[in-house]
């Protein structure tokens, strides 16, 4: 049996104030692709809630690859829960690759959000920290180091 041909998409996020997290995530360098109001009986169908109405935007990295949704709920009512910790099953974190982890770092300071720690380095190959961003989202930042 063959193997079915499958390509990653994007990761979905709910945020409770979609314009904060797309000035967070553009500030970064992502460029939004497109943005809707999604309603009616197939987003009730395909996300699996009764009067799904949302606000949405999709974003993706400068190189192309990998993309965010981010999906601000009129209704139903987005559910507030604890932001996610780091060793918690689940969702975890939205991890990017960045030429110079302190321009990033620098950038979400300018949001008001900050590392949870400070920045490590892990051996001689990256520097790496985790930014709590828009909506409690996790995010990491990596920076190679001695990259050729």
């Amino acid at each position: 049996m063959g193997t079915m041909p499958i390509k990653f998409e994007n990761v979905g996020i709910t945020v409770s104030d979609l314009e904060a997290a797309i000035a967070f995530f553009t500030d970064l360098g992502l460029s939004v692709l497109g943005r809707d109001t999604i309603s009616g009986e197939w987003a009730d169908t395909a996300v699996g809630l009764d009067g799904n109405h949302a606000k949405i935007a999709v974003l993706q990295t400068p190189d192309g690859r990998g993309c965010l949704e981010l999906f601000e709920y009129l209704h139903p009512d987005a559910i507030q829960t604890n932001p996610t910790q780091p060793n918690e099953i689940g969702m975890h974190r939205v991890a990017f690759s960045v030429d110079d982890i302190a321009e990033a770092v620098e950038i979400a300071a300018r949001h008001g959000f900050h590392p949870l720690r400070g920045v490590a380095t892990y051996g001689d190959v990256y520097q790496l920290t985790y930014v709590r961003g828009p909506s409690g989202i996790l995010v990491m930042f990596a920076q190679e180091l001695n990259k050729k």
